[in-house]
């Protein structure tokens, strides 16, 4: 199925510290018919995050202040349990086991594939709506 078929619209936050990668995703996210709102930081995003169906967090791992797993930690106190898809030029166990733990959906490593992340989208986002 493709991105644009969906019934209903996709919404991803994506939260990174580097402008060029928010730009990039973004343009991805615009090109596959998902609607997006782009963060530079964790914390501008937690101002704003909230659940809402058909949606999921687009994430960094390595940000400055806050990361990205402890970023996972906050929004599950909060309540916010939107599936997360982290991505993260580290790749280590270590780092991918604390991913697990935290609830992270989906692991990918930088450079993304784009194809691959659309799918691990639609993915997170279809398992949500059945759960």
């Amino acid at each position: 199925m493709s991105y644009r078929a969906q019934t209903q619209k996709l919404h991803v936050s994506i939260v990174d510290d580097d402008d060029s990668v928010r730009k990039g995703l973004s343009r991805l996210m615009r090109s596959a018919g998902i609607e997006s709102e782009a963060y530079d930081s964790p914390e501008s995003f937690l101002a704003e995050a909230h659940n809402e169906d058909h949606a999921c967090i687009l994430m960094d791992i390595t940000m400055p202040r806050m990361n990205g797993l402890e970023l996972s930690a906050r929004l599950r106190e909060r309540g916010i349990t939107l599936p997360v898809i982290a991505i993260s030029a580290r790749d280590d166990d270590d780092t991918r086991q604390l991913a697990r733990d935290l609830g992270v959906r989906f692991f990918l490593r930088k450079p993304v594939d784009d194809q691959a992340l659309l799918d691990a989208i639609s993915w997170v986002v279809q398992e949500d709506a059945r759960a």
